[in-house]
């Protein structure tokens, strides 16, 4: 069954359905310049079949292709996808020291 994904920023939210059932989201916060990625979650029953990873995939995707937002990943699932993707850390905010 075909996956579909979609931004739903007035719930601040990625969506990923199969067919009708809304199996992952995944939580965020844009605040104009960064999008901190705040909650990815799977639907117990759809767990295990590396959907929270797809949603993380997509929207990483969607905001690398946009070009206007760095990344904050504040879910631990979201800071270890990007441990194990350090090809795509380039959109990740960088905390500027002081």
């Amino acid at each position: 069954m075909e996956l579909t994904f979609t931004n739903e920023p007035d719930a601040s939210r990625y969506a990923l359905r199969r067919g009708d059932d809304l199996v992952s989201i995944l939580d965020y916060r844009d605040d104009g310049r960064t999008v901190a990625m705040t909650r990815a979650y799977t639907v117990p029953t759809f767990r295990g079949h590396g959907y929270a990873g797809e949603i993380t995939e997509r929207a990483v995707a969607e905001l690398e292709a946009r070009g206007d937002r760095e990344i904050i990943p504040v879910c631990w699932y979201v800071a270890d996808w990007f441990a194990a993707h350090p090809e795509r850390a380039g959109i990740l905010h960088q905390r500027q020291a002081h």
